[in-house]
């Protein structure tokens, strides 16, 4: 029998969802708030400059192949992937950065050079995070998130010790130059909390940076919503954008039908890749299955501060990708984590998509991207955000030793006010909720209401967590919980 699915949202997993949903035989509606589809992932196309308005690096490329290979597809099917080498540069100083190869062995031979008997430490740390990786992704992840049963397996009791000590302890027991150190712990930064609170277990990621390698869609990250929105489509997905959901409308402890713009839609079910908090506040209280209290008490992942930025001319001295890490490091997570402000020095990052996708760019210029990172929840205004427009600008260009604010003729700025207007999300986070130990797995949200019927969720901030490849995997994970409960009536 054919179901009548409404989806809410259409960022990486509720498009995924909408796939899975639809290939299984139901009839599938996204409802999106925004003008154009992907969530987080739009596009901006402004004066002959194109930028990815929120993800911008595409690891774990097998977790893509994963999702397009259970439709019978391939990615090259619908977008070319171009392997970035360097894979980024950490700047520290004025000539002074690192330069991370897009293989393993030179990263050994870097690391060698600067920390002499390294080079073997991090091979077998290597190692170890391969491991990890091959236990995460090929049996962890695709689970969703129901029961603490899920994590024993006879791979991870061996493992045990990794759940109950942190990433940063162990880089820290391993390398002694700190410069090493902050460039392996910055991929943990993409699961939303610091080093010092992420399991060992999550060294997985250093596995995704070094050991995968870091990958561009041909013309950017939105390459891959278009891609799964041609699927969808070709699956006979339906989508509604500039659909604002104002209610949820549920009868007899079932979900029954949305308003949108003002508009009953019945269905059968209904499945929410919005915000997770601001899903719940679209049902009537006693509905909610967390409080208030509940969503305060969480680990949120940084809100960010944005700047989209077209120069009149091509910018030297970078990279694709480039991390600035010439301040404090641990002062700057603490401004984040422990004690909430705008950090005095922040760090930042920035990438130029024009040095590899040509059309980001009119000829002769460059498209600039940059993101300060920011605690959640922190006051937004004007002002601040162009006082840390001319910090951060003026460090670029003392660091990379070139005059570029002259060179500005296009900006536009994204921040924690935005993210609350655009996207609904929760005190303006970018990322979800942080995979801490305490927010992993099972004791996260649940993919499934604990108080309504027919009501099911997607996204960040439930299983398996923050990041584009965990968007696609939570997809999968709550369409086979639906699939199961269809068949199961």
């Amino acid at each position: 029998m054919k179901n009548k699915i409404t989806i809410i949202g259409s960022g990486f997993s509720a498009l995924a969802a909408s796939c899975y949903l639809a290939k299984s035989g139901h009839e599938v509606n996204v409802f999106e708030k925004n003008a154009s589809i992907g969530g987080r992932a739009r596009q901006l196309k402004k004066e002959g400059f194109t930028f990815d308005m929120g993800p911008s690096w595409y690891w774990m490329p097998d977790v893509f192949d994963r999702f397009f290979a259970d439709f019978g597809k391939k990615t090259s099917d619908y977008y070319e992937l171009i392997k970035l080498s360097p894979a980024y540069r950490v700047y520290y100083g004025v000539d002074d950065f690192i330069a991370i190869a897009d293989n393993l062995a030179e990263i050994v031979t870097t690391f060698e050079n600067i920390e002499k008997g390294s080079g073997q430490v991090l091979y077998d740390f290597m190692m170890e995070a391969q491991s990890n990786y091959n236990i995460a992704i090929k049996e962890l992840v695709y689970r969703p998130g129901v029961s603490p049963l899920e994590l024993v397996t006879v791979d991870t009791a061996m493992k045990v010790g990794q759940f109950f000590s942190n990433i940063s302890k162990d880089i820290r027991k391993k390398f002694k130059n700190e410069k090493l150190i902050q460039i392996l712990e910055f991929p943990v930064l993409f699961l939303g909390a610091k080093p010092s609170d992420t399991p060992s277990f999550y060294s997985f990621m250093n596995y995704a940076d070094f050991g995968l390698g870091t990958w561009h869609p041909k013309t950017g990250m939105f390459d891959v919503v278009k891609a799964m929105e041609s699927l969808a489509l070709e699956l006979g997905v339906t989508f509604h954008t500039n659909a604002n959901i104002e209610k949820i409308i549920v009868k007899n402890k079932t979900a029954k039908a949305i308003v949108v713009n003002g508009k009953r839609i019945d269905s059968d079910l209904v499945l929410s890749g919005a915000d997770y908090h601001h899903t719940e506040t679209l049902l009537d209280q006693e509905h909610r299955a967390y409080s208030e209290k509940y969503w305060e008490s969480r680990v949120f992942a940084p809100s960010s501060l944005l700047f989209y930025i077209g120069f009149n001319k091509k910018i030297e001295n970078i990279s694709h990708h480039a991390l600035f890490f010439d301040v404090d490091f641990q002062q700057h997570a603490k401004d984040i984590y422990d004690e909430p402000q705008w950090p005095k020095e922040p760090l930042f990052y920035a990438n130029f998509p024009s040095l590899t996708d040509k059309t980001a760019a009119p000829e002769g210029m460059e498209s600039g991207f940059f993101l300060v990172p920011l605690a959640p929840g922190i006051k937004d205004t004007e002002a601040l955000r162009s006082a840390y427009f001319d910090k951060i600008i003026t460090r670029f260009e003392t660091l990379t030793q070139q005059s570029v604010r002259d060179a500005i003729v296009f900006k536009q700025s994204f921040c924690k006010n935005d993210f609350v207007e655009e996207y609904n999300s929760y005190k303006g986070n970018a990322y979800g909720m942080a995979n801490t130990l305490l927010q992993t797995a099972f004791l996260r949200p649940k993919l499934k209401s604990k108080k309504v019927k027919n009501l099911y969720f997607t996204g960040q901030l439930t299983v398996p967590g923050p990041g584009v490849p965990p968007a696609l995997i939570s997809g999968k994970l709550v369409s086979d919980l639906i699939d199961k409960q269809f068949l199961e009536q």
